[in-house]
């Protein structure tokens, strides 16, 4: 659990360095803009469709198995327990409606089609695509909206249990309430996204300072036992 937790940050380090590099950013133009990506350049096109959420993901579910064992013998198992199916139920419908990948063979279908007829067909598929995966929209606001309020659950269990301290538990409050606002704001709220963004960068600082916080009390959880 406690390597998870640093997988989380490390994972989370490297898409902060790859926002601030040029062309860092998702595109927000068309279907074909978003062939032309994966085209040119396949990494920033999975990764701008959540490759790096796949892995961090993929760390959260081992890091609430974690949780769940840390309090399982606590008054607070039946909280951590619902907060960690939360959390599966939401990390399943992201893992269900991510598109990286399916994204990358239309592009690659949409390149060697060689007729207009193929071509509006393949936009159209990929059109609908983004519509389901794109991160920050009506799509993927269900997953998000069940992982940041498992956040929230198991941060207010680490409270009532103490476990791991008051810092770590308020800090998972603020930081995935917040991102849990930013979803909102993103998915259903226009002409926000400047306020989104500070939002978005102030919760994910949070939710990594929480994750550091989790891997040291995990790691020296198991040195205890």
């Amino acid at each position: 659990g406690g390597v998870a937790a640093w997988g989380t940050v490390l994972t989370g380090i490297v898409e902060i360095m790859i926002t601030f590099l040029p062309g860092g950013d998702a595109p927000h133009g068309t279907i074909i803009d978003w062939f032309t990506l994966f085209q040119e350049d396949l990494f920033m096109g999975l990764r701008n469709l959540g490759l790096l959420n796949l892995f961090f993901n993929a760390f959260a579910i081992l890091i609430y198995m974690a949780l769940y064992a840390v309090h399982r013998h606590h008054r607070e198992q039946p909280f951590a327990m619902l907060a960690a199916i939360i959390s599966f139920l939401g990390i399943g419908v992201f893992f269900a409606t991510n598109r990286a990948f399916p994204m990358l063979a239309l592009s690659q279908q949409y390149a060697a089609a060689s007729t207009e007829a193929q071509r509006v067909v393949l936009e159209a598929g990929g059109q609908a695509m983004l519509a389901v995966g794109s991160s920050h929209t009506p799509g993927t606001f269900l997953a998000f909206f069940l992982i940041d309020s498992a956040g929230i659950l198991i941060s207010v269990v680490m409270l009532r249990s103490m476990i791991f301290g008051r810092a770590a538990a308020y800090v998972g409050i603020l930081g995935f309430g917040i991102l849990l606002v930013v979803e909102f704001l993103a998915s259903f709220v226009a002409g926000v996204q400047d306020v989104t963004i500070l939002l978005f960068m102030f919760g994910g600082i949070l939710s990594m300072v929480w994750n550091i916080l989790i891997a040291r009390g995990l790691v020296q959880f198991g040195k205890v036992l």
